[in-house]
């Protein structure tokens, strides 16, 4: 009977490199277009999360996130200098207040964008795929696994972590070793 019911392993996806997540950030048309995926990409910030976003919520570089998906009354995401100055550019151009959601779109159209943007670059892409850059990247480049987990994807268990990171490749493995014994 097990045999017949075992759950369904999840495929390990890919991570998408710096410079394809780079060029689908700076051939975004729309004004909109870029700090959405900046959020996520940059800050690893989930689809849900960014789209409810209100400018009250704003301060800095810090987003309070309102009854996230931990249970925990809220959470913050923290942004790079340059993703809070393109967001605040963003929200005088539109003329946004406080109560204004930082993006007045569905998800269905913000993950139907995010497909779009990534056909154009022959990927097949997904907000999800955003999220899981922003942690790969960060482990890519040395962060801490506990900030990671922490900060960025704001996860309550390690474990759950390691599973956006996937596996690590022989040549980032002999490139970490060199790195850490000197050579």
């Amino acid at each position: 009977m097990r045999e017949t019911f075992r759950k369904a392993k999840a495929k390990p996806r890919k991570a998408i490199p710096k410079d394809i997540i780079d060029e689908l950030i700076f051939n975004c048309q729309n004004l909109r277009d870029r700090p959405l995926l900046e959020l996520q990409s940059r800050c690893g910030a989930r689809i849900g999360e960014v789209l409810g976003i209100r400018i009250k919520d704003i301060e800095g570089r810090r987003i309070t996130v309102r009854n996230p998906r931990s249970g925990k009354e809220n959470e913050v995401i923290f942004m790079p200098e340059q993703v809070a100055n393109r967001l605040t550019t963003y929200i005088r151009e539109k003329g946004l207040r406080d109560e204004n959601r930082l993006f007045n779109l569905s998800y269905t159209a913000a993950r139907a964008m995010t497909k779009r943007m990534g056909e154009r670059l022959g990927l097949v892409l997904n907000p999800h795929d955003l999220r899981r850059h922003s942690a790969t990247f960060a482990s890519r480049n040395g962060m801490p696994l506990e900030i990671i987990s922490k900060v960025i994807l704001r996860h309550q268990n390690l474990k759950t972590t390691q599973l956006y990171l996937g596996k690590v490749s022989d040549s980032e493995a002999i490139r970490w070793m060199d790195i850490l014994h000197g050579d």
